[in-house]
Order: C-alpha cells, then structure tokens, then sequence
C-alpha cells in the first residue's frame, strides 16, 4: 500500500455493525470510496442495508480484506472485537496492514483495547457527537453526522496516515473534526451526553412515580423534548454507564449539587435570589442555542400590566 497516495477513494471500507451509527455511515461513504462492504449478525438489518445497496455479511472474517476497519457496536461489543483481533489464529490468517477506527460512546477502555493490538494494525479512536433516540438501520440517514462535531483520539502508535485518513472521513461526512486525548473525551462526554440521558430517565421515572394517568394529557413540547433521551437503546446506554464510570459519577455528583442548591433556592421564597441563580444559566444556555422563531419567549411583567404579574411560557 503506498502510504502518501492512501486516501478515501483509494480504501476499501468495512463498517462491523448497522445499526443508526454505522448504518448512517455505510449510506454516506457507499460510493464514495474504492469498495465498501458491512457487517451485521442480524438477518433483518442485512436486507434493508442490501435494499439500500450496502453489500453485507453477517461475520467479520467474511469482511477482512479491506484497508479500513470501522468499530460502529456498542462500547462492549467494540472490546470483544478488538480481542478478535489480537487472538493469534486470527492474527496469523490476516496479517496485513489495517486502519482501524471505532464510534463508540467512551474511549478510555477502547483506547487501552488498541494499544495492545498487533503491529499490522493502525489504530485511531473515533466519536461522532450525533445521535437520535431510536435506534436501527431503519432509521439510518447519510446527512446525520453533518455538521456535528466528529471526536477522534489518536494513540501514542497512531500514524499521521491514519489520522490524515480518519480527518479525510470526517470532512466527506461533512462533520468537524475535534481531536482530545481519550480521558479529556470521557469526562466532556459524561457531562455533555452521558448525564442528560440521565436527567432525561430521572425525569419519567419522577412523572412515573405520581401514578396520575393525567400527567400525560398535560405534558407538551417542554416534557416532551427534555424526557426524549429515556428512549434511547438501552443496551449502547447500559455498556456507556458501565465503561465511563467514574467521570459519569463526578458529574451525577456535581448535578445532584445543582439540584440541592435549587431545592434551597425555591425552599427560601426569596425571588431576587431565585432570579440571580437562575439567570447565567438562561444567558449561556441563549447564547449558545438560540431558540428558532421564538420558541419559548417568556411574556414579561411589563406585558402583564406591570411588577408583580406573573410570567408566562409561550410554545409557539
């Protein structure tokens, strides 16, 4: 493989799992590289990936003369394949040079899995920060990585034509590229992603716990978008809880914090209080995502005929 002229079109591509994450990935890179094939076990997600002309195989040996190795499992399936790929049977019937890169939610475990690989293989780890609440190639889309932030951690071994590589990759996604080291993306990530699933399954498990069939007829778009991370897949959610441990922790620590010092606050009755506490959190969260078209606009005092009227939030 002449490594200078190693580029996307040049590369034959398997993606080991099609579910949202791969299967996205196949739609967006099918065409757009030397030969790409998939691989999935599950019989039902082989025909919708052939119905959208991804070639695919339900096992890995099947997909292994190719350039680029894409890890698009769950966090624990990624393990289990990064030891396939060191078992010395294996090793023996395949041993050619390999670029592989992973999508999975936590780095540090996979990282640590790559290091040890054997020397043929040229690893990079990878997280592009996009997602939905649903999961399966039913739902793949080739647009859903644009735009968003594409994570890649590079290893103390990764070659600068990996990493040129995988910067290739991110840019035909049309996503941006953000390089951290694999512990400094695990604690982003537990605050960022892992922790407002978190809230978002405290949350109905709160409304669950009034066992008032009435709640739900009075929820709107507000419960409706900040409660729509509990439907995530629980299997990628349980291996992200249980391979981030310790940075998840610290932010359920510093959110319980959070929700104390509110508990506090409203337990005063001191409105002034209430509003300074409050307030840098409405201007970051503004500042950073503004609302479309006015959503959410808070009908001020003045509108309600001076001080002491109370606010209303308008879902426009």
């Amino acid at each position: 493989m002449d490594e200078p002229a190693f580029t996307l079109s040049h590369t034959r591509i398997a993606i080991i799992g099609l579910g949202l994450m791969g299967g996205s990935l196949a739609l967006a890179l099918n065409g757009r590289c030397r030969a790409l094939v998939g691989v999935d076990p599950d019989d039902s997600t082989r025909a919708l990936a052939r119905a959208r002309e991804v070639t695919c195989f339900p096992e890995l040996g099947a997909a292994l003369d190719t350039d680029l190795l894409i890890l698009a499992t769950p966090v624990r399936s990624i393990l289990s394949l990064l030891a396939s790929l060191s078992d010395s049977h294996f090793v023996i019937r395949h041993a050619k040079r390999t670029f592989v890169i992973d999508l999975g939610s936590t780095k540090g475990l996979i990282t640590s899995a790559m290091q040890t690989l054997p020397p043929h293989f040229d690893p990079l780890g990878g997280h592009p920060m996009c997602g939905k609440e649903v999961s399966g190639f039913a739902h793949a889309d080739p647009e859903l990585f644009r735009d968003k932030t594409f994570v890649l951690t590079p290893l103390p071994r990764t070659s600068p034509a990996a990493l040129t590589l995988a910067l290739e990759l991110v840019a035909a996604l049309g996503a941006q590229p953000l390089l951290l080291a694999p512990e400094q993306h695990d604690q982003l990530a537990a605050t960022s992603s892992h922790l407002p699933y978190l809230a978002a399954t405290a949350l109905m498990q709160a409304a669950q716990s009034l066992n008032d069939d009435l709640l739900w007829a009075m929820t709107a778009s507000g419960f409706r978008d900040t409660s729509r991370l509990a439907a995530s897949d629980l299997t990628m959610m349980i291996d992200i809880l249980l391979t981030n441990r310790p940075a998840i922790l610290n932010s359920l620590t510093r959110y319980r914090t959070q929700l104390d010092s509110l508990f506090a606050l409203i337990e005063s009755s001191d409105p002034a209080t209430l509003r300074a506490a409050l307030a840098p959190a409405q201007a970051k969260r503004s500042a950073l995502f503004p609302s479309p078209n006015g959503r959410y606009v808070l009908r001020s005092e003045a509108e309600w005929g001076g001080v002491g009227g109370e606010g209303e939030i308008l879902d426009k």
